[in-house]
């Protein structure tokens, strides 16, 4: 296991790792397209979002997710707002279910991961759909859902273990 001391600059590269990798992952839309598998592709944000702020991470800021959103609607060419309103609105979410819950249970924060990444994903259509007459590919959305949904809990074990070294 890897132990810091606390008043190291590794340590406190270390703590601020979440939120590098966030900036990291809006700045090149990290959704596996590079390897030419074409029903793949998973929202690394939501993930990272939703984790972090179950998990109350001292670093992890609100305004920070905020001004990512709006890096990532830049870098997509998406209208300026939307990628960040549905980053706070995990935000909202994840915050919601870790104050309603009593004893946090992995089975349940999944499904609780897959009903609001669905109705995000399905109000972002709706909005690009209907108001700036975006031509959307509706496959695209359901397939970053499942594969989402998929990868929540082997990215939360990597999580965890990461909490436990900054914590020790």
């Amino acid at each position: 296991m890897i132990s810091f001391q606390k008043k190291n600059w590794i340590y406190k590269f270390y703590t601020w790792l979440p939120v590098l990798l966030l900036y990291i992952s809006v700045l090149n839309e990290f959704d596996l397209n590079y390897i030419n598998i074409q029903y793949f592709s998973f929202n690394f944000p939501f993930l990272l979002i939703f984790y972090f702020a179950i998990k109350e991470y001292s670093r992890f800021d609100f305004l920070l997710v905020f001004i990512a959103g709006l890096i990532n609607d830049t870098v997509v060419g998406l209208p300026l707002g939307i990628s960040s309103c549905s980053y706070i609105l995990v935000c909202i979410f994840a915050a919601y279910l870790r104050n309603i819950t009593i004893r946090p249970n992995l089975i349940k924060d999944w499904f609780y991961f897959l009903f609001v990444i669905s109705l995000i994903n399905s109000i972002n259509y709706s909005v690009l759909f209907f108001f700036f007459s975006f031509e959307l590919d509706i496959m695209f959305y359901v397939v970053n859902n499942f594969f989402t949904f998929l990868l929540y809990v082997p990215v939360t074990y990597f999580f965890d273990k990461y909490l436990e070294a900054i914590n020790d």
